[in-house]
């Protein structure tokens, strides 16, 4: 082979390893280049639009309302125009006032697809939201099978989930103040989870499942669970050379390290 044949080939080879480390590099780099973020469906996006909306149109009001200590009625009508105009719910289709259950009657009851799905349990604007509040909307949805009850005073919305058994178990999903310093952004996110086309398609049970598996007494059981102590009693024994008994650690764990109402 001729010297100018030997030097072609030679460059030939260089552009070969050249185009391969190229094309390993881009694949290295497409490799490491972070997903697009998910684009949110329409339907998701005009929900979060009007639930953002509503929160800057009634945010006057309800602060009005709560100036002037309204009582439990005028309450109730702000909080039928937010479900309505920015939760998206049907007044005459979904929404059903004094909601009869066995002789008593919860504020509304909220039907998708005509399923009932909901207990709505409305305060004064000016009353605080306490356990007693939560016991009266649990009753009825025990006695109709309804897994989601809401509390509010249109200022402040908690919602629950309720587990059937005995005894029944119920998880803060999500709570959220209208009139908090929280940014719009944030209100906007937690009640989008309670606009209708969100709740139709359970999107707040994903939620639930995340808020009630990272719960102070979820977490606490994780702590006092048998492969954890014993990785506490490993460790207390390498840092200082004392082998405690795992039931020791559980009593302490238990008595001075986490808080009593996480234990139930």
């Amino acid at each position: 082979m001729g010297e100018q044949a030997v030097e072609a080939s030679v460059i030939s080879g260089q552009a070969d390893e050249a185009a391969t480390a190229s094309l390993a590099a881009t694949s290295e780099a497409t490799a490491r280049k972070p997903a697009a973020p998910r684009a949110a469906p329409k339907w998701e996006m005009d929900a979060r639009d009007r639930v953002r909306a509503a929160v800057r149109r009634y945010s006057k009001p309800l602060a009005d309302l709560v100036a002037r200590d309204a009582n439990e009625g005028d309450t109730r009508l702000l909080v039928t125009d937010f479900l309505c105009d920015g939760l998206g719910y049907d007044k005459y289709e979904e929404l059903t006032t004094e909601y009869q259950v066995k002789g008593e009657f919860a504020d509304y009851g909220i039907r998708i697809d005509k399923q009932l799905v909901a207990f709505i349990e409305v305060k004064r604007c000016s009353q605080k939201l306490n356990v007693r509040h939560l016991r009266q909307v649990q009753m009825y949805a025990v006695n109709e099978g309804v897994e989601w009850m809401i509390l509010t005073n249109g200022q402040v919305w908690q919602v629950y989930h309720m587990t059937g058994g005995l005894p029944v178990v119920i998880d803060l999903a999500l709570e959220v103040d209208l009139l908090s310093e929280a940014g719009l952004a944030a209100k906007t996110d937690a009640l989008f989870y309670l606009s209708k086309d969100a709740f139709k398609r359970r999107l707040i049970d994903d939620l639930w499942k995340a808020r009630a598996a990272t719960s102070a007494k979820s977490l606490a059981q994780v702590v006092l669970s048998e492969p954890v102590v014993d990785a506490i009693r490993k460790e207390v024994r390498r840092q200082t050379s004392h082998n405690a008994e795992p039931k020791d650690l559980v009593r302490i764990l238990r008595d001075d390290v986490l808080r009593a109402e996480a234990l139930g």
